[in-house]
């Protein structure tokens, strides 16, 4: 828990860093809870208590009394696991303004799917059954999904955002740095190492290596293709190895920023929000785009 946090990217309070909302009201809401604010359970004899959905509520609270409840216009954001939570909350944040206000939800880079890994297993999947699992996080879900498939399922966006009744930008990096390692190529479901380098640095991956994932951005596409349908919603998925854009500068708004058609995603952002122009973005096939800042890990 660092003392400062730098506001750069969608955070930043400067017009030629984030052209569209830098002279909102910015709030970033730190997040400890290991369940993207939906976790509500206990297990008394291991005295654990987990409380995201009440963290998120008493802040909620906080923010509505120190003048949010004023707002003519908010934007729920978040990267990653804050991404999931924009996700989870996207309508109940919308429920707490008056219908004159305009609302809308972006998640960036939260968008992980319940994909097959290089072993053909489920690692992303075993481990939000733990999560889930563990802290009561059943009971927050949306019942729009929960009425038919089980609280895991409904932990993936994938079964969410089609129902999902407020405006949502989804932000997403179709070679999900974090999903490669963390999800498809981790070190158990790959005894033999094949993937060892390959998983950090995409550069040193065989073709073979690069079909699977490029599977993986098929399925991403797939996962959006009904929510992209509905006018409201946005779409930037852009041919990247990377993992979250918005609150970085570099990413977000800078002269060498990544793009698909030319547009930034700050601009592609503002673009959606403010309804200057419907926004789908979906990037050719890696390694067609040349603007990309690929991360790559030591």
């Amino acid at each position: 828990m660092e003392k400062q946090l730098p506001f750069t990217g969608i955070l930043s309070d400067k017009a030629e860093e984030n052209p569209d909302f830098f002279n909102w009201n910015r709030v970033k809401l730190r997040y400890c809870d290991g369940a993207s604010f939906s976790g509500d359970g206990a297990d008394k004899a291991a005295q654990l208590e987990f409380r995201g959905q009440k963290i998120w509520l008493a802040a909620m609270e906080e923010l509505m009394s120190k003048g949010m409840r004023n707002a003519n216009q908010a934007l729920l954001s978040g990267c990653s696991a804050g991404g999931l939570a924009s996700i989870l909350h996207c309508d109940e944040f919308r429920a707490l303004f008056p219908g004159s206000t305009k609302v809308k939800c972006l998640s960036d880079a939260g968008l992980f799917l319940d994909a097959t890994d290089v072993s053909g297993g489920h690692t992303l999947r075993n481990f939000y059954n733990g999560v889930v699992g563990l802290q009561g996080v059943k009971s927050t879900l949306p019942r729009t999904c929960t009425n038919h498939l089980d609280p895991t399922s409904c932990f993936f966006p994938e079964n969410l955002i089609s129902s999902i009744k407020t405006p949502l930008f989804i932000l997403n990096a179709a070679y999900d740095v974090w999903q490669i390692q963390e999800s498809l190529a981790t070190p158990a479901a790959d005894p033999q190492g094949h993937w060892h380098e390959c998983r950090k640095n995409h550069m040193k991956c065989s073709a073979s290596q690069i079909q699977f994932l490029q599977g993986f951005r098929n399925r991403m596409l797939n996962v959006v293709k009904d929510f992209a349908k509905s006018p409201q919603n946005g779409l930037f998925i852009n041919s990247c190895f990377a993992h979250c854009h918005s609150e970085r500068q570099d990413t977000w708004f800078a002269d060498n920023s990544p793009v698909i058609r030319n547009k930034a995603v700050a601009t592609a952002v503002g673009d959606w929000y403010f309804n200057r122009a419907a926004v789908k973005a979906i990037d050719c096939p890696y390694p067609c785009d040349k603007s990309c800042h690929h991360l790559v890990s030591k």
